[in-house]
């Protein structure tokens, strides 16, 4: 019996410690997002996305680029503190099927619009436009 209590006994301590380390990002600062890692969108504002190609966002330095759904998107961006802007948005010019090219202009529109970034208690990275849902992201899986 002694044996089960000493195991009890040292257990408590390391339960609540990785409950700690569990909520610390939460009282702490937000987590930057992260540069030269790919983020796959689960949204685009309000709508699911569809096709087989994901829609995909890499920060690198002040170049941000990806895929639309159908074409290669590029921008530069600019992070300060929880602001997030992009500016020059380009592409290349690949036609696909209509619902498809509806979502890569959707897609495409609300990036201009993004003025704030954050990430949510899920890990979810928004991008949130002056008005509406966010784009939302999840790290690629490699």
């Amino acid at each position: 019996m002694q044996g089960a209590r000493t195991v009890k006994h040292s257990f408590l301590p390391i339960a609540l410690g990785l409950a700690v380390a569990g909520c610390a990002r939460e009282s702490g600062a937000p987590q930057a997002p992260q540069t030269y890692l790919t983020y796959i969108a689960e949204w685009v504002g309000d709508t699911a996305v569809i096709g087989r190609n994901p829609v995909s966002l890499t920060l690198a330095d002040d170049r941000a680029y990806g895929n639309a759904g159908c074409n290669h998107w590029f921008a530069n961006y600019r992070l300060d503190g929880q602001s997030i802007r992009f500016s020059d948005i380009g592409s290349t010019r690949k036609l696909c099927l209509e619902e498809i090219m509806q979502q890569e202009r959707h897609f495409l529109d609300l990036l201009g619009q993004v003025e704030r970034w954050d990430i949510s208690n899920i890990d979810q990275m928004r991008l949130w436009p002056a008005e509406g849902h966010p784009l939302r992201f999840w790290p690629a899986q490699e």
